[in-house]
């Protein structure tokens, strides 16, 4: 049988060993792991070898966990094929897919409300972390100008953020030298909300970040509700302190799900939003976008302009070379699906989200900590006081011997001893996968209920798995 061994031996010697069905004449039977070979193999050799190890991971379409896009279809794949080698950052050189990633960003900002689409500013990403990294790096230069200007320290700032933020955000704060003040999350205030937030906010705040999708949960964070407890803080103080929307997932299922949510630059706080495109805007990784209100909520010493390759050329970024297929794909998605076809695809997913929440809110052992109403993602903990020798991360275990990807992991802080399973609906998840789902959720579970004695120490997880 094709492929590479994996015995013993091999893993001691630190060497790849061909099948001798596979090998070919003049050609090496082994090759070493960690170390460049000394010469060439056939590229049906090479490809074997790679694609035989590549097997060895999750099936994608089974994995429950992760937000990233799994599924293209053919025409995609082939523009993608077809589009591999442009450099993004080139727009000399491929002027094109620069023109294109304007017209994607404009339809971005016209998606979500922007004031004047013609005046606002945006830029395309590897992913939803650098867009939003832009978005906060854009937020610390206008407060440091204000200070500047009112001839004040720009020495402490600070970004106010949910407890249950994506950790791109811890990253932000720790690469940019922005104190970082977590509000807490509860069983009371399950997100980030508005609650005593003139508790957290000073002179120094650059911003607010509202999590359109929290991604422990999937669960909105108000941003109306956020906006308006900031106009108190600013009537009673005087500061006026902007809101960055991290719209990774929500950002491309509200408009199409919850149309009069206002969430977006209808809510006049709000200066910028950054999506993914590899998430629910269905494209492979990796894509980000990052569009801020107007042209003014992006200062302009932010934007470099060099000369790259014959022509004059601004840019916003972190990365400079990157891939441009991806831009290209989310177009062809925005001229295939258009409006109604995102509703569509995603009110599938939610569907079946809402299908898969129903039925496990009906089994006694689980509590549900929302229903995936919001973006089609939902969690679930075990029912408080429930007397079970098992718990979900057994569960997780149990459900990965079948293929499924279903992560259990702590909740943060202050609310770190609770414990949940995620399930995260994507596009490709079709309700005939979900029942398949549901049927091995019920049958493991029964296995776990059929164990009795206590629960062995080794088979307690002692962290985070995620």
């Amino acid at each position: 049988m094709p492929g590479s061994a994996r015995g013993a031996e091999s893993e001691d010697r630190d060497v790849v060993s061909l099948n001798p069905l596979f090998s070919r004449p003049g050609e090496a039977t082994e090759l070493p792991r960690n170390t460049l070979p000394s010469g060439e193999s056939l590229p049906e050799t090479a490809y074997q070898i790679v694609h035989d190890e590549a097997m060895l991971d999750g099936n994608a379409r089974l994995n429950l966990a992760t937000f990233v896009g799994t599924w293209m279809d053919p025409h995609a794949q082939k523009l993608y094929a077809e589009t591999v080698d442009k450099n993004m950052i080139d727009k000399d050189e491929y002027p094109a897919t620069a023109a294109i990633e304007t017209r994607c960003w404009k339809m971005l900002a016209g998606l979500w409300h922007a004031p004047d689409p013609a005046n606002t500013i945006g830029t395309s990403t590897i992913g939803s972390s650098e867009a939003a990294m832009l978005g906060g790096l854009a937020l610390k230069r206008r407060w440091q100008h204000a200070r500047r200007s009112a001839g004040k320290s720009t020495d402490k700032p600070n970004l106010v953020l949910s407890s249950a933020v994506q950790v791109c955000w811890e990253k932000f704060c720790n690469y940019w030298d922005v104190e970082a003040r977590y509000v807490p999350i509860s069983l009371d205030h399950k997100v980030l909300d508005g609650f005593q937030l003139e508790n957290y906010v000073d002179e120094n705040t650059i911003g607010v970040v509202a999590i359109l999708g929290v991604t422990y949960t999937g669960m909105y964070e108000p941003v109306k509700e956020i906006s308006a407890a900031l106009d108190r803080i600013q009537e009673s103080t005087g500061l006026d302190i902007p809101i960055h929307v991290d719209g990774a997932s929500g950002g491309m299922i509200a408009p199409f799900l919850q149309p009069d949510l206002e969430w977006d630059f209808r809510v006049p706080r709000v200066a910028s939003i950054n999506t993914s495109g590899h998430k629910y805007g269905l494209v492979y990784p990796g894509l980000g976008w990052a569009v801020w209100r107007d042209v003014e909520s992006l200062p302009d010493d932010l934007i470099f302009r060099v000369s790259y390759l014959g022509g004059d050329m601004p840019t916003f970024a972190l990365n400079f070379s990157r891939p441009g297929a991806q831009v290209l794909l989310q177009y062809y998605l925005f001229l295939r699906l258009g409006f109604d076809g995102y509703h569509k695809v995603q009110k599938a997913s939610q569907d079946v989200a809402l299908y898969l929440s129903g039925e496990i809110a009906k089994m006694p052992q689980f509590d549900l900590w929302n229903d995936g109403s919001d973006i089609p993602v939902f969690a679930w903990s075990l029912k408080q006081g429930g007397d079970t020798n098992w718990n979900l991360y057994h569960l997780s275990d149990r459900l990965r011997l079948k293929g499924w990807l279903v992560p259990a992991y702590p909740m943060p802080a202050d609310l770190e001893e609770l414990t949940v399973q995620r399930i995260v609906v994507r596009n490709g998840l079709s309700i005939d996968l979900a029942r398949a789902l549901i049927e091995d959720l019920n049958a493991e579970v029964s296995y776990l209920e059929a164990l009795s004695g206590p629960m062995p120490v080794e088979n307690q997880h002692p962290g985070f798995h995620h």
